[in-house]
C-alpha cells in the first residue's frame, strides 16, 4: 500500500465522532468572529476581565504578503540570529499549499533566515533528499536556500516530563538556527483531525528515517511503511500525545525564539502532504493568525473553524480522528498560556 492507497484507506474508514460541548462564556461587547467560546483547551477571554496573565492571538481577516509581515512584526521581538522557517512545502502541484510569492516578501522581510523541511516516512514526491529537492523546484520554492535538515541525519531533543516519548530525533541541522518561525497552513489532516502549528513542528521536523517513526508509533517495521503495516500505527488521542511530546521539545529548545503563524486559506479536510488528491475545501478562508503562544494559536484557529460558516466538513475531520486532544495534550504538557485574547487587527494589516 503506498501512501496514496493508505489515505483514500483512511478517509473511506468508518470513524465515529464524539462531539464535544463548548466551555466558556462569551464576550458581550466582542465581535461575532471574537464571541465563538473554545471547544476544549485554553479559554477564550477576549473582551473579560480575568485574573492573571493572557496571550495574544493576532488576527486579520486579510490574506496576503502584506498582512502576514504586519502580523510577524507583532510577535518576533525575540526572533534573533539565524532563523528557521518551517513551513510545508507541499508535495508536487500541490493546491491548496501557501503561495511562495506570499511567502517570499516575508523571507526578505527576515534578516538571515531560511525555509526548512524534512524528508518524509512515506513513499512519495519528498522522500529522499534528491526527490524533495525537485519537487522544491516544481512548486516554485526557489528564491531562498531550503535546507533539509535531516539531509545529514539526525539529532535527539529531549522530551521533558513528556506523555509518551523521552526524547525526539529532528533533523541534524535545525539546532543550528538561533530562532524558528513556525508558519503554517492550517487545514485538516488525514490521522490529525487538523494540521496547526503542532503539526508543522512535531512531524514537521523530525527526521525521516527516525522521528516520524517516533511520532507515528512505529518503531519497527518496513520504512517506508506498505501494506499492513499502517494499520500498526496509533491513531486518535495516542497520536496526538506523541505529537504533542515532539513539539514540546522543539518548543523547550528554542525557548522565547519561536514564534507562529497560521494562514487560514484553502483549508481542505486533506493535508498538503496529499498533493494533487487533495480534497477540494469546502470551507471559506478565514485570515491569518501570529502568537508567541502555541496552544493558544491552534485553539484560536480551532474556535475560528467552529465559528465559520459551511464548517461541517473540516469539523467532522477533526472530531472524527479526535484531533482535539491536540490542544487538552499541549495543556497537559503546559506548552501554552490556558487563556487567550484574540485581537483583530484587520484594519491596521
Amino acid at each position: 500500500m503506498n501512501r496514496r492507497e493508505f489515505i483514500k484507506a483512511t478517509s473511506a474508514a468508518t470513524l465515529s465522532a464524539a462531539a464535544l460541548s463548548a466551555s466558556g462564556a462569551e464576550a458581550k461587547k466582542a465581535s461575532p468572529i471574537t464571541r465563538q467560546a473554545p471547544v476544549v483547551g485554553c479559554e477564550n477571554v477576549t473582551g473579560r476581565k480575568v485574573r492573571g496573565t493572557r496571550a495574544k492571538v493576532y488576527f486579520t481577516r486579510t490574506i496576503s504578503a502584506e498582512s502576514l509581515i504586519a502580523l510577524y512584526d507583532r510577535v518576533s521581538e525575540t526572533v534573533h540570529g539565524k532563523v528557521a522557517v518551517k513551513l510545508h512545502t507541499g508535495e508536487r502541484h500541490g493546491p491548496n499549499i501557501i503561495p511562495p510569492a506570499m511567502v517570499k516578501p516575508l523571507l526578505a522581510h527576515i534578516p538571515e533566515s531560511t525555509i526548512v523541511e524534512t524528508n518524509t516516512m512515506y513513499d512519495g514526491d519528498r522522500y529522499t533528499t534528491a526527490a524533495h529537492r525537485k519537487t522544491l523546484k516544481i512548486n516554485g520554492w526557489t528564491f531562498c536556500p531550503v535546507d533539509i535538515l535531516d539531509e545529514e541525519g539526525d539529532e535527539r531533543f529531549p522530551v521533558r516530563k513528556g506523555l509518551h516519548l523521552k526524547d525526539v530525533a529532528v533533523g541534524a541541522h535545525l539546532a543550528n538556527y538561533d530562532s524558528l518561525v513556525v508558519l503554517t497552513h492550517f487545514k485538516g489532516h488525514t490521522m490529525g483531525g487538523f494540521g496547526g502549528s503542532l503539526k508543522n513542528i512535531a512531524i514537521g521536523c523530525a527526521s525521516g528515517q527516525g522521528g516520524k517513526r517516533q511520532v507515528h508509533g512505529y518503531p519497527a517495521g518496513d520504512m517506508p511503511p506498505t501494506g499492513a503495516d499502517w494499520g500498526k500505527m496509533p491513531d486518535k488521542e495516542t497520536f496526538m500525545e506523541l505529537m504533542a511530546d515532539s513539539g514540546k521539545a522543539i518548543c523547550d529548545h528554542f525557548g522565547k525564539r519561536i514564534v507562529f503563524l497560521n494562514v487560514m486559506r484553502r483549508m481542505s479536510v486533506s493535508c498538503d502532504c496529499e498533493g494533487v488528491a487533495a480534497l477540494e475545501p469546502t470551507i471559506p478562508d478565514i485570515g491569518i493568525l501570529a502568537s508567541t503562544d502555541i496552544l493558544a494559536i491552534d485553539q484560536a484557529s480551532v474556535d475560528l473553524v467552529y465559528s465559520s460558516a459551511s464548517n461541517k466538513d473540516l469539523v467532522e475531520r477533526m472530531e472524527s480522528r479526535h484531533g482535539l486532544r491536540q490542544l487538552s495534550a499541549m495543556r497537559e504538557l503546559k506548552m501554552g498560556n490556558p487563556r487567550y485574547e484574540l485581537i483583530d487587527v484587520t484594519a491596521e494589516a
